[in-house]
């Protein structure tokens, strides 16, 4: 979704600056065009030579040096962009934007940029700096201006060797923040359910039976959800990959076991408008789960391990389903692929459901990539191409939400 924007990077004068070149690779990686500008502290923690290598662009560092390609770069750029992310944001550059303060090539183009362009804050610095009344006025400030959003800094191991609350989150995080941003909020007011992950059914304290879903492709609904402003409520199993959540609008849930994403979700359905049910829930589990791990005896040769059904989360919300109320459901199948989606689609009274299939290269379980087919209950159908498991989500918002 980054394809073909122009993103303005400020840079101002904290250590969390050595995060930024790798930020940049990744908007380029993505289709971004970048350009950089920094206050001249910054450039005593990151050189401007690498930030110019790495976005292929000259940096803005001073607002009368002569290499300047306009007389008013701090006009020029902020014309370019269609968003403008400031990380690290110090205290004194958080300071001076609440004040309307602009005295170097940075503040000067934030000044100009912040009423007509979105723009990401990432704040940095010792915890000390942050609890002081005067950044936290000026955030305060800064968090009611219309087109502007405020990662909130992370806890964690700060520079000066302590721990507290301070820290800038890592370029994924930020590249997120910048991608909400420049997304439409046609979701707002939307309360979404999602699931991800397999399930664990345990056998004893050390062995379960599951699946390989890494959860990708439910992580990825949820945050392409929260891009479009929905309230978004994540029922995890086990996933690999991290939830990015920049402005704490997905409220994820831990539930390993299928009846504990039963619990999760019959709960969450009373006050959701839509669910998208991307988890791969396991259909058995073990009828008892044995309280000390299970030992080889000497001379065994076998084991019976008797299953009982665990409970349909899909069914019991479409039974349950109210007027309104949106149930979108996945299937992953092997064989038969669309009559056994259809017939999982009628049965458990689901809005729509998304088929993929283990036969397709690139698709299904721990990569990356997905090539899916969006089939409605009023009988219309959808094939997406083979992309990004972030490129489907968006894609599968499209076509079920005219919204979008």
């Amino acid at each position: 979704m980054l394809k073909g924007k122009h993103i303005l990077v400020g840079i101002s004068g904290g250590i969390a600056a050595y995060k930024i070149p790798e930020l940049i690779r990744s908007l380029v990686k993505s289709g971004a065009e970048v350009r950089v500008t920094t206050t001249r502290n910054a450039l005593e923690f990151v050189t401007e030579l690498t930030l110019q290598t790495v976005s292929a662009n000259r940096v803005y560092s001073d607002v009368f040096a002569a290499i300047n390609e306009h007389a008013t770069e701090h006009i020029s750029l902020p014309d370019w962009c269609d968003a403008m992310i400031v990380a690290p944001a110090t205290a004194n550059v958080i300071g001076k934007m609440a004040a309307g303060i602009a005295d170097d090539a940075l503040t000067t183009t934030i000044a100009s940029c912040v009423a007509r362009k979105p723009m990401v804050i990432a704040p940095a610095m010792n915890d000390k700096m942050w609890e002081n009344p005067a950044t936290q006025q000026a955030i305060q400030t800064i968090r009611r201006w219309q087109n502007v959003s405020v990662i909130e800094p992370a806890d964690g191991l700060l520079a000066c060797g302590t721990s507290g609350k301070g820290r800038m989150p890592e370029p994924e995080e930020l590249q997120e923040a910048v991608e909400y941003a420049l997304t439409p909020k046609n979701m707002a007011g939307k309360r979404v359910l999602i699931t991800a992950g397999g399930t664990q059914e345990k056998i004893d304290p050390v062995r379960f039976i599951s699946n390989y879903s890494t959860g990708k492709m439910g992580i990825a609904l949820a945050q392409a959800c929260a891009r479009h402003g929905a309230e978004v409520t994540l029922v995890c199993g086990a996933v690999s990959v991290p939830v990015h959540n920049p402005f704490g609008t997905i409220h994820r849930i831990e539930a390993l076991s299928a009846q504990k994403m039963y619990n999760a979700c019959t709960t969450a359905w009373k006050r959701s408008d839509i669910a998208i049910l991307c988890a791969a829930v396991a259909d058995f589990t073990p009828e008892n789960e044995a309280v000390e791990k299970i030992k080889k005896l000497p001379g065994q040769t076998e084991m019976t391990l008797r299953l009982t059904t665990t409970p349909d989360i899909a069914k019991t919300l479409g039974e349950t389903k109210q007027e309104g109320q949106q149930l979108i459901g996945f299937a992953l199948e092997t064989e038969h692929e669309k009559e056994n989606a259809l017939r999982k689609l009628e049965r458990k009274h689901l809005n729509a459901i998304v088929l993929n299939s283990l036969r397709e290269k690139g698709a299904g379980f721990g990569v990356d990539t997905n090539r899916v087919t969006i089939i409605t209950s009023s009988g219309s159908s959808v094939e997406l191409p083979l992309q990004s498991k972030m490129e489907t989500a968006e894609n599968i918002l499209s076509a079920l939400f005219t919204s979008i």
